[in-house]
């Protein structure tokens, strides 16, 4: 029969129905075992185990991660098949919970109590299953599900109950089939954005790159050998740097001077540069504050490490604010004011912005601040921080989490221009990298529309749109 959807017309059949996930598939409990039985590594009598974590992107991971049991703990029924769909259950990470990934091929292994195995009956093609997992529909019914207080869960019920729209059987594989051509088309796109993606960040490197090993623009000592002229050299500027920063000096203690940099492994300069330490370069190198504070619904923003990746500058947006009392407190430490700048030193490392406004903000211990001695070398300083050369050098620490400590990011080494060929650098940088950063936000605009359109084609296929008849 002919049935009408949003004005569109499409055929369906007395035969597509509702069913529940119990009455499509078996679902399997995972393999419980005791920390003792347990090794990370590959034994004489024992079975590799998946985890929650082995799901990633819709695949599973079957080459890390994994635990080894003794196989006498895990049935016949644990052992996985071609076919059958892995979901996590239950994890600290509620952006985990629900994933699903399909066992593509047979494999001599099985899966932890933190997840369960969806076996589906004949009546069903694992394929159509499996896609149904990856809709909307799907991921709005986990979001509702997966609660818990401490750790986030996916009860066998939960699972049993999810209400699956089921093709007449033979319609299956055509749906299948006509959902696989319009993925292969879709993903081609994805691969080429992402190419573009990678392509532009090389481009960006390599722009920074030349740009602090004095290749992007003629030198001040070029230019000025052939005006006949002179010119203040990096060395001298560096000099009068340190003099200001002696004369200014507010810190505790008797003012002492910076150690000379190690400059052992570091590229020859060109004529009239320098190298110098971030220490040397600042009035201050430091961090925020080290305890969390107690936040409340209006103050003054409290920036954190999300607040320097979310986008190309520093985003007020979706942030935490800290009482005017409490800033003041921590601006003793660490005042951030136009010119300085920002540098994650832990999470995601590295990440460099320029405070270009003049709004008050206090900065948690997660971001470093470099205070310049002259905010005239700011911009340039910027492009140094993002520049290989010196992301090289900010080698994290650490065991477990990895951080940037700020004994170490003082003695970093920046190349330093005369003053007027920094200028110029930054001249010929900014323009080239907003070409890159408007063309990686039509990249991001892309893929999220590949997101949505991958969700449409699920969407349709499963409420008969799809052309596969």
């Amino acid at each position: 029969m002919k049935v009408e959807k949003n004005g569109a017309e499409y055929r369906t059949s007395v035969t597509w129905r509702r069913a529940k996930l119990s009455e499509l598939a078996e679902i399997i409990r995972g393999v419980t075992y005791k920390k003792d039985q347990a090794s990370d590594r590959p034994e004489a009598g024992k079975l590799p185990i998946l985890r929650a974590t082995n799901i990633q992107d819709g695949d599973l991971v079957l080459d890390r991660d994994l635990v080894y049991v003794p196989k006498e703990l895990i049935s016949k029924s644990q052992t996985l098949r071609a076919g059958d769909i892995v979901v996590a259950t239950s994890s600290g990470s509620k952006h985990l919970v629900g994933k699903t990934a399909p066992v593509r091929e047979a494999w001599r292994g099985s899966f932890g109590a933190f997840c369960a195995a969806i076996r589906p009956t004949s009546d069903i093609n694992p394929k159509y299953l499996g896609y149904f997992f990856e809709t909307r529909e799907y991921k709005d019914y986990i979001s509702k599900q997966a609660l818990g207080v401490n750790i986030n869960n996916l009860r066998r019920g939960d699972l049993e109950q999810i209400l699956v729209p089921v093709a007449p059987r033979e319609m299956q594989e055509s749906i299948v089939s006509e959902i696989e051509k319009q993925f292969s088309r879709l993903d081609e796109a994805v691969a080429n954005l992402k190419r573009v993606k990678a392509n532009l960040k090389r481009y960006k490197a390599a722009i920074l790159k030349a740009a602090v090993e004095g290749r992007l623009v003629e030198t001040e000592a070029e230019l000025a050998r052939r005006e006949g002229r002179e010119y203040e050299t990096g060395a001298q500027l560096l000099q009068r740097i340190l003099e200001t920063r002696r004369s200014q000096w507010k810190g505790k203690g008797k003012y002492k001077e910076p150690a000379a940099p190690d400059i052992t492994d570091l590229p020859k300069l060109p004529e009239g540069w320098v190298w110098a330490t971030v220490e040397s370069l600042s009035m201050k190198v430091t961090d925020g504050v080290h305890k969390k504070p107690s936040y409340v619904t209006e103050g003054v923003p409290f920036v954190t490490v999300k607040n320097l990746t979310a986008g190309d500058g520093i985003s007020f947006e979706q942030l935490n604010y800290v009482t005017p009392e409490d800033h003041n407190e921590f601006c003793k430490r660490t005042h951030p004011e136009r010119g300085d700048i920002l540098i994650t030193k832990d999470g995601t490392l590295g990440v460099v912005r320029l405070i270009d406004t003049d709004r008050s903000f206090s900065v948690f211990v997660s971001v470093a601040l470099v205070k310049p001695v002259l905010y005239e070398l700011s911009s340039y300083l910027v492009t140094a921080f993002e520049s290989p050369l010196v992301q090289r050098q900010m080698v994290p620490k650490g065991s477990g989490l990895q951080h940037i400590h700020l004994e170490d990011l003082r003695a970093d080494c920046i190349p330093i221009p005369p003053l007027q060929e920094q200028k110029r650098i930054i001249a010929e940088v900014d323009p080239r990298i907003s070409m890159v950063q408007e063309t990686e936000r039509q990249v991001e605009v892309n893929s999220r529309r590949a997101g949505l359109l991958r969700q449409s084609i699920l969407a349709n296929a499963f409420s008969g749109l799809i052309h596969a008849y």
